[in-house]
């Protein structure tokens, strides 16, 4: 195998390897206070947004807080220097994505959402 050839496949191995850390690496991050997807049982006749058919692998947050005995996702910490959420999905995320599919279910902390015939309450909080 030539030289050239070689440092070649050297150089791509090594951009590869670089690729699955950042992708792996930033999850595993953590620093301060955990911030929690809550959610609360309420009492309304505003708009929501249906969650029916979300799955645990786009919402694991709002998932994990509306099957919890709590109202409490797990734990989500930020990383240092704002790193970790450009690599990772963050609570935030999720109501963002929430707030962008139905605006009306916005709330000044958070927003409505509708399961089972129930309507909740979610924010994200940090205790």
């Amino acid at each position: 195998m030539r030289r050239v050839t070689r440092n070649l496949l050297i150089a791509i191995a090594l951009v590869v390897v670089a690729l699955l850390a950042l992708g792996a690496l930033p999850s595993y991050l953590g620093s301060g206070d955990p911030y929690y997807l809550t959610a609360e049982p309420i009492e309304t006749n505003e708009t929501a947004a249906d969650v029916n058919n979300v799955t645990d692998r786009r919402y694991p947050f709002l998932t994990g807080a509306l099957t919890s005995d709590d109202g409490r996702s797990e734990g989500y910490q930020t990383g240092p220097y704002g790193v970790k959420e450009w690599f990772t999905h963050t609570p935030f995320d999720e109501v963002d994505a929430l707030t962008q599919q139905v605006p009306e279910a916005a709330t000044d902390d958070g927003v409505r959402v509708r399961r089972d015939g129930r309507v909740y309450h979610v924010e994200v909080v940090q205790p």
